[in-house]
C-alpha cells in the first residue's frame, strides 16, 4: 500500500493525454528520485520503465520530453543493482542507442550519460555493446560532437573492452586514430577516460601496442605523452593509468625493458604508488601493476627491489588497517577493513614477482619481519584470490635451494600447502603442486614429512585430472619422489596402478607424456628394481615403449625412450625382455643410425649395457647382436665427427676385443 499511495500519481501522470502535463510529470518524477533510491524502486514496481522508453521511442514525443525521459531513466538506473537489471528487462539498451541516430545533441548526450551508467555496472553484459555491428562505427563518429559525448562513449568503451575480440572490433573502427587527440582535451574528465580506453586496448595485444608506439598527437609520440602523464604533479589516478598504459605496452612487446621510460618513468613511479600516504585501491594498483611489469625480466626485477625502500614498504600492506589506523573518515575505515585482503594480495603477488628469478632478492624478502608466518596464514585465508597469490609467492620463493632447505623448513611450510592440495580451485591446485615438486627434490628436508603425509595418494589422484597442468605436476612430483628413493618406488607404482601409468604414456599432451617417461625412468634405476619391476609389469613396459619409438613423437620423447631402454639393459634378468625381442632389437639398430646425434647416443647406450663383458651371457648377447650387424654400425660410428658418440662407439668396440 505504502508504495502506491505515494508513488502511484507520479506514474499515473505518465498516461496524461496532454503533452505539456505528461513533459511536467516525468520533469517532477526527475526532481523525486533523485538520491532517493527507494523512490526509484517504487516506480520500478509500479511500471514506469515501460512508459518512459515508450515516451522515449514515440515519434510525435518532443525532443525535450524525449531528453528527460532519458535523464530519468539515467537516475533510476543509478540506484541499486536491481533496478538496471530491471532496465535491461524492458531492453533498454536497443531503445537508447536507437535515440543516438537523433540530431539533437542534448537528446544524444542524455541517451550516452544513462547507457554509460548502465554498461558501467557489473550486472551488465559487455556484449550487448556489440550485438549489432553498426554501432561501434556509429558512436566513433559521435565522438566529436562534444566533450561530453567524448567523456560517455571512451567510459563505455573502456567498461566494454574484455578480451582480444573486443580489442579487435574497436582497434578495427579506428579507436586509435579517434582517440588519440582526447589526451590533449581541455576538459580533464576528457583526457582520463581517453587514458583508460588506451589502457584496455593495449593489455595485452601486440598489434595495438605496437600502432601506439607510432601514433603522433599535435607533433608528440604517444609514449611521450604517457611519460608526461605520470609526473608527480599529476592527479594520481592519472599517473597510474598512464602507468599501466606504459606497463601493458612494454609487456606487449611494443617498449623494451630497458628503455628509459619503463626504467625511470613507469617503474619509478608505481613504486610510488605502493607507499603509505596513499589511498587503498591505489596501493593495490600500484603493487599489482609493478608485479606485472617485472614479472619477466630479471632486471627489472634487482632495480624495483631497490627502489625506494620496496621490499620494506610491503610489509606495511599486511599491517593495514591497523584498529589505531589515523583514518578519521569512519566511511573510509569501514571500505578498508573490507578491502584490506586486496592489499595483501597485492603484496603476495609483488612479492613473488620480485623474487622469480634472484637469490638475494629472495633472501630479503624472506627476511623481512614475519614474512614467512604471513606467508603460511595466507594459504588459509577465506579469500580464493588471496590463497592464490600466497602460494604463488611460495612457489616463487621454493625455487631457491638454500631457502628449501632453511626457512621453508624451519616453518613447516608443508603442513599447510598439504592442506591447500587437500580441496583446493584448479587454479591453486596448479600452482600448489608445482610448488611441491620443489619441495620433494632430494635435497629438501621437507620431503620425508610430505611423504608420510599421505602425498603419493595425493599425487597419483592429480594424475588423473581433466587439467593437463595438474596431470603434468603430479607426474612430476613423483619423479622426483622415486629418484634415488627405493621404498617409494612400490608405493608410487601401487598407488598409481599400471593402467594408469600406460594411459599417461598415450596422452595427448606432450609434456605429460615426457614426465610420465622421466618418472619411469626413475622407476627402472639400480637393478634390484629394474629386474623387479620388469619381472612383474615387463611385458606392458615394453609395448608401451615400442608404441613410442613407431610414433609421431619429437626427438626429446625418442631420446628419453631409448634412454628407459638403456636402463632395462642394464638389469641382470631384465635384459632378455630386450635380447629376445627382435623387433625392440631392430629398433636399436634404427636409432644407432639415425641423423640425430641425441638418439644414437641414447641407443649406443642400451648396446654398451647388452654387450658388457663382465656380466652373464654376454658372449651369446655379442654373438647375437654381430649377426644383426651391430659391429660394423660401431666400425662407422668410431669415425663420427661427433667426439663423444666416436669414444662410446671405441669403448663398446673394445668389449668385442676383450
Amino acid at each position: 500500500m505504502e508504495v502506491t499511495a505515494s508513488s502511484r500519481h507520479y506514474v499515473d501522470r505518465l498516461f496524461d493525454p496532454d503533452p505539456q502535463k505528461v513533459l511536467q510529470g516525468v520533469i517532477d518524477m526527475k526532481n523525486a528520485v533523485i538520491g532517493n533510491n527507494k523512490q526509484k524502486a517504487n516506480l520500478i514496481v509500479l511500471g514506469a520503465v515501460p512508459r518512459l522508453l515508450y515516451l522515449l521511442q514515440q515519434e510525435t514525443s518532443s525532443t525535450e520530453l524525449k531528453t528527460e525521459c532519458a535523464v530519468v531513466l539515467g537516475s533510476l538506473a543509478m540506484g541499486t543493482e536491481n533496478n538496471v537489471k530491471s532496465l535491461l528487462d524492458c531492453h533498454i539498451i536497443p531503445a537508447l542507442l536507437q535515440g543516438l541516430l537523433s540530431p539533437d545533441l542534448k537528446f544524444i548526450e542524455a541517451c550516452l550519460r544513462c547507457l554509460r551508467t548502465i554498461f558501467t555496472s557489473p550486472v551488465t553484459p559487455e556484449e550487448l555493446l556489440y550485438t549489432d555491428a553498426t554501432v561501434i562505427p556509429h558512436l566513433m563518429a559521435l565522438l566529436s560532437r562534444s566533450r561530453y559525448t567524448q567523456e560517455y562513449i571512451c567510459q563505455i568503451f573502456s567498461h566494454c573492452c574484455k578480451g582480444p575480440d573486443h580489442q579487435t572490433i574497436l582497434f578495427n573502427h579506428g579507436a586509435v586514430q579517434n582517440i588519440a587527440h582526447l589526451l590533449t582535451s581541455l576538459s580533464y574528465k576528457v583526457r582520463m577516460q581517453a587514458l583508460k580506453c588506451f589502457s584496455v586496448l593495449a593489455f595485452e595485444n601486440p598489434q595495438v601496442s605496437m600502432t601506439l608506439v607510432n601514433v603522433l598527437v599535435d607533433g608528440e609520440l604517444l609514449p611521450q605523452i604517457f611519460v608526461k602523464m605520470l609526473q608527480r604533479d599529476k592527479p594520481i589516478e592519472m599517473q597510474l593509468t598512464s602507468a599501466k598504459c606504459l606497463t601493458y605496452m612494454c609487456r606487449a612487446g611494443a617498449i623494451r625493458t630497458d628503455d628509459n621510460c619503463i626504467v625511470l618513468k613507469t617503474l619509478p613511479c608505481l613504486v610510488r604508488m605502493c607507499s603509505k600516504e596513499r589511498l587503498l585501491e591505489e596501493r593495490v594498483e600500484g603493487a599489482e601493476t609493478l608485479a606485472y611489469l617485472i614479472e619477466p625480466d630479471v632486471e627489472l626485477q634487482r632495480i624495483a627491489s631497490i627502489t625506494d625502500h620496496l621490499i620494506a614498504m610491503l610489509a606495511d600492506y599486511f599491517k593495514y588497517p591497523s584498529s589505531v589506523s589515523a583514518i578519521t573518515d569512519i566511511k573510509r575505515l569501514d571500505h578498508d577493513l573490507k578491502h584490506a585482503h586486496e592489499l595483501r594480495q597485492a603484496a603476495f603477488k609483488l612479492y613473488a614477482s620480485l623474487g622469480a628469478n634472484d637469490e638475494d632478492i629472495r633472501k630479503k624478502i624472506i627476511e623481512t619481519e614475519n614474512m614467512m608466518d604471513r606467508i603460511v596464514t595466507g594459504l588459509s585465508e577465506s579469500s580464493v584470490k588471496v590463497r592464490l597469490a600466497a602460494v604463488r609467492c611460495l612457489h616463487s620463493l621454493s625455487r631457491s635451494v638454500q631457502q628449501l632447505r632453511t626457512s621453508f623448513q624451519d616453518h613447516a611450510v608443508w603442513k599447510p600447502l598439504m592442506k591447500v592440495l587437500q580441496n583446493a580451485p584448479d587454479e591453486i591446485l596448479v600452482v600448489a603442486s608445482s610448488m611441491l615438486c620443489n619441495l620433494l627434490l632430494e635435497f629438501s628436508p621437507s620431503k620425508e614429512p610430505i611423504l608420510e603425509s599421505g602425498a603419493v595418494e595425493l599425487l597419483c589422484g592429480l594424475t588423473q585430472s581433466e587439467n593437463p597442468a595438474l596431470r603434468v605436476n603430479g607426474i612430476w612430483a613423483l619423479m622426483n619422489m622415486a629418484f634415488q628413493a627405493e621404498k617409494i618406488k612400490a608405493d608410487i607404482l601401487r598407488s598409481l596402478s599400471t593402467e594408469q601409468l600406460f594411459r599417461l604414456l598415450s596422452d595427448s599432451d606432450l609434456n605429460v607424456l615426457m614426465k610420465t617417461l622421466g618418472l619411469l625412468r626413475n622407476l627402472l634405476s639400480t637393478r634390484p628394481h629394474i629386474d623387479k619391476i620388469m619381472s612383474t609389469h615387463g611385458k606392458q613396459i615394453m609395448q608401451a615403449v615400442t608404441l613410442i619409438l613407431e610414433g609421431e613423437h619429437n626427438i626429446e620423447v625418442k631420446e628419453q625412450t631409448l634412454c628407459i631402454l638403456a636402463n632395462i639393459a642394464d638389469g641382470t634378468t631384465a635384459k632378455d625382455l630386450i635380447m629376445t625381442n627382435d623387433d625392440i632389437l631392430q629398433k636399436i639398430k634404427y636409432y644407432m643410425g639415425h641423423s640425430h646425434v641425441k638418439l644414437q647416443l641414447a641407443a649406443m647406450f642400451c648396446i654398451s649395457n647388452l654387450i658388457w663383458n663382465e656380466e652373464e651371457g654376454s658372449q651369446e648377447r655379442q654373438d647375437k647382436l654381430r649377426d644383426m650387424g651391430i659391429v660394423d654400425i660401431l666400425h662407422k660410428l668410431s669415425q663420427s665427427p661427433d667426439s663423444n658418440l666416436c669414444d662410446k662407439a671405441k669403448m663398446a668396440l673394445q668389449q668385442y676385443l676383450a
